[in-house]
């Protein structure tokens, strides 16, 4: 009897912002703030097979990518639209965390579950947005849409790690957000980490200094190991949320998507 074989998905990177000019000390904690450093680049990322489509994440509506500075390239809801994807009909979004680069734009999905962990509603409602420095990452209209969705039996909670079909599975690591989850996917190359912003670039991983903007620095110190380990032990498969050479690394699925779309299944072209 021949064992079953598990699909592997196609994985991809879309950008569609950026944000920069940026110092060291923006990007590293405890970096020199006189250090020129990379820019942020902006990704959702699509993870596709035969039976199943999962959107991880939604990014920023133009509104707020202009208001906090953003440069904006393109809408997330319609990008997805370059792989052949049609928002209206997306049945699964994972949403790593509620900040408003990660979860604007809910309305375009009208048809989705959003996946999230308990953690992260409770963290995005609760007494911790009273502090101003806590809630900035947050756009309280897109925290309200969610809310509406729980109650329109639209969300699926997690808790810690959980398997949401086979050769994909979400795990908190907190840190950044007191609910922040990774994605792990199966794939062609093996086992690959959607780290989110477990890991900005692959500097904040690979030399365990985190990103300024956090909640608990030890979860994600913490966070670094784990995220290495999902990733069977190796940097080439982990990929960081917001690290501008992702697009250099990895080959486009088309010539004329390139910078724009990143196949994340395929090996990458150098060492990160």
């Amino acid at each position: 009897m021949r064992a079953h074989v598990m699909e592997p998905f196609a994985l991809y990177a879309i950008k569609y912002a950026v944000n920069g000019p940026r110092t060291l000390g923006q990007n590293l904690q405890g970096g020199d703030m006189h250090e020129a450093d990379a820019d942020l680049d902006f990704y959702v990322w699509v993870a596709q097979r035969s039976d199943r489509v999962f959107l991880i994440d939604t990014g920023s509506s133009d509104a707020s990518a202009e208001r906090r500075g953003d440069g904006y390239l393109r809408s997330p809801a319609d990008a997805i639209g370059l792989l052949g994807l049609d928002p209206a009909r997306i049945e699964d979004v994972i949403l790593t965390h509620m900040h408003y680069d990660h979860a604007g734009n809910l309305h375009r999905f009208p048809q989705a579950r959003f996946h999230l962990q308990d953690t992260e509603m409770s963290y995005a409602t609760g007494r911790c947005m009273c502090a101003p420095v806590l809630r900035r990452g947050y756009e309280i209209e897109d925290v309200v849409h969610l809310v509406r969705c729980v109650h329109c039996d639209r969300v699926v909670f997690h808790d810690h790690s959980a398997d949401i079909v086979p050769g994909l599975s979400v795990h908190r690591i907190g840190g950044h957000t007191d609910g922040l989850q990774v994605v792990r996917v199966w794939t062609a190359r093996g086992w690959v980490v959607v780290a989110s912003d477990a890991a900005h670039f692959f500097a904040n991983a690979k030399q365990r200094v985190p990103f300024p903007s956090i909640l608990h620095a030890d979860a994600m110190a913490e966070g670094f190991r784990i995220i290495l380990e999902l990733a069977g032990g190796s940097w080439e498969h982990v990929i960081p949320g917001h690290d501008p050479l992702v697009m250099d690394l990895y080959p486009a699925p088309d010539p004329a998507l390139e910078g724009i779309v990143a196949r994340l299944d395929l090996p990458p072209r150098r060492p990160a």
